[in-house]
């Protein structure tokens, strides 16, 4: 016999708790819808749009392999478009691509698919960063990349972290560092807002 939803107080908090959980998160990837009118771009014939750097960045005197980065992102998210900014108010030249098959972008880099987020960016000199990592650690490892390093990695999308502000909402969160066999490495922990700036 079927019971009731009310009836049973553990069926009814599970699923009130499923709903909570996906209400947040609704509410936090709200932040990633920019309804902007940006044309996809095809991976066989890419087009780029550029986004200028702040002319008082901290990296303008680099406008070389340590500052232009190619972002892969949809077209339609928003808390990308933010980390792009918060790139160029540092100093970084990025020019956004919009590919068909972002997942193909992140499988060309050898990607862990348990540590992806919504972006990709590519340095002019081969180097991958994932997620919404703060600028000072893409420049702290541009400027020294450690041995055998591929990039880096904040995998998904930590609420307070460039790109991803809420308010005054945050979660801490981690900077993993990508090595060439494909495993990571702890190469910072964010615990504060002032930790990724």
């Amino acid at each position: 016999m079927r019971q009731h939803l009310f009836l049973n107080p553990f069926i009814w908090l599970s699923t009130l708790r499923a709903r909570l959980c996906l209400m947040v998160t609704m509410v936090v990837l709200a932040g990633c819808v920019d309804n902007s009118d940006s044309p996809s771009v095809d991976l066989e014939h890419p087009a780029a749009a550029t986004h200028e750097p702040a002319p008082d960045g901290a990296l303008s005197q680099h406008h070389d392999a340590h500052s232009a980065l190619t972002v892969y992102k949809s077209p339609t998210c928003g808390c990308c478009g933010k980390w792009v900014d918060h790139m160029s108010a540092n100093g970084f030249n990025s020019a956004i691509e919009h590919p068909s098959d972002l997942s193909a972008i992140k499988d060309q880099w050898s990607l862990p698919k348990d540590m992806r987020s919504c972006h990709t960016a590519v340095s002019a000199n081969g180097y991958v960063f994932e997620g919404h990592i703060p600028a000072k650690f893409v420049q702290q490892f541009l400027e020294a990349p450690p041995e055998n390093a591929k990039g880096l990695i904040v995998p998904s999308m930590p609420v307070g972290s460039p790109g991803m502000e809420v308010g005054d909402k945050f979660m801490p969160y981690t900077v993993f560092l990508l090595l060439a066999d494909g495993s990571t490495t702890v190469f910072a922990r964010v615990n504060s807002v002032e930790d990724g700036q």
